[in-house]
């Protein structure tokens, strides 16, 4: 893989936009096919980025023989294009959430490990410049002993078939970060509103790490991505906490005793670091040199079938009224 990296992207929203957006733009990728399910839509954005628009998976690939699929489709319509992709034995990269079912998580895996195929979903949070650095505080032991972590993340709805969409298509970058942060989470309890829209758009849940830490996850569509703070995650050690606000628009570490703060912000020419689109850009960085290796890929699929478990664990915990073990789900 010396050459440029043929890629493709399956979908025509807003987000498959960044997925065009990069590989159409990076000197060691071409972006040769854009498939979509609308005809007009789809040779649209083609036309935009230069390529060929396609409306049939099966013939884009026999046409184009790409090295790469990005899947970036609704987010309850993923399954079935992610498995004819993965039947191909083309390597590709999967939007978040992975799917909504845990059968169809166990499968779509499956059939990626029979064929040993790259196979990565896009929990680009990871990549947040404030991120990094908490994570790099943590492993160092700059907060000492984790005791408790939270989440908190509110916007908007995002409407969907599903009563649950808040919690496995939005809350999975909770569940994905905690753990990255803070190690396997054990076990859950919850609680969940529908008093809104029907849907269970707001929900607060209660976690335990296998560390002994405990944590809260707070996640609501029934709020405003214009607020500050819409995102906020605070590690809390013995020694120290870290404070993610807004994912990309700063970190404060702070020391026990010490009432002085240290706060990353992003510089005035450090328009990347500032810019929630980019963490895409540090995922593709990370996920280009793997596959060009021949390694894992950053941040395998597994991890979304991980946040997916925990999900469905959270809605057995408010459906029966009682904390339910996560423990390797």
């Amino acid at each position: 893989m010396n050459a440029k990296l043929r890629v493709a992207v399956i979908g025509t929203g807003g987000w498959a936009r960044q997925h065009a957006r990069i590989f159409s733009r990076r000197p060691d990728t071409e972006l040769v096919a854009i498939v979509g399910r609308d005809e007009a839509r789809t040779a649209a954005r083609a036309s935009e980025y230069g390529t060929a628009a396609y409306t049939d998976i099966e013939r884009m690939l026999a046409a184009e023989h790409p090295d790469l699929v990005t899947v970036c489709l609704p987010n309850e319509h993923h399954f079935g294009p992610t498995l004819q992709v993965i039947q191909a034995g083309v390597p590709l990269l999967a939007e978040k959430p992975l799917v909504f079912e845990l059968d169809q998580a166990n499968r779509l895996i499956r059939e990626a490990d029979d064929r040993n195929l790259f196979f990565g979903i896009n929990f680009n949070h990871r990549y947040a410049e404030p991120v990094a650095r908490a994570k790099a505080a943590v492993d160092a032991g700059e907060l000492g002993e984790l005791v408790f972590a939270t989440w908190r993340f509110g916007g908007e709805a995002n409407m969907a078939d599903s009563p649950h969409a808040n919690l496995i298509e939005t809350q999975c970058h909770g569940f994905d970060m905690l753990e990255h942060l803070c190690g396997p989470i054990v076990s859950v309890a919850a609680q969940m509103t529908n008093k809104t829209y029907g849907a269970f758009s707001t929900m607060a849940i209660a976690l335990e790490f296998a560390d002994g830490a405990v944590g809260t996850m707070l996640g609501s569509y029934d709020s405003s991505y214009a607020y500050e703070d819409a995102q906020r995650v605070e590690l809390n050690g013995t020694l120290g906490r870290a404070v993610i606000h807004d994912t990309v628009r700063s970190l404060t570490i702070e020391h026990a005793g010490d009432e002085t703060a240290k706060v990353w912000r992003a510089g005035y020419f450090n328009d990347e670091a500032r810019t929630f689109e980019y963490t895409f850009d540090r995922h593709v960085d990370a996920l280009l040199t793997a596959l060009r290796a021949g390694h894992e890929p950053p941040v395998p699929a597994a991890a979304g079938r991980r946040a997916l478990a925990l999900a469905l664990a959270v809605i057995e915990s408010h459906e029966t009224g009682r904390r339910v073990d996560t423990f390797g789900v």
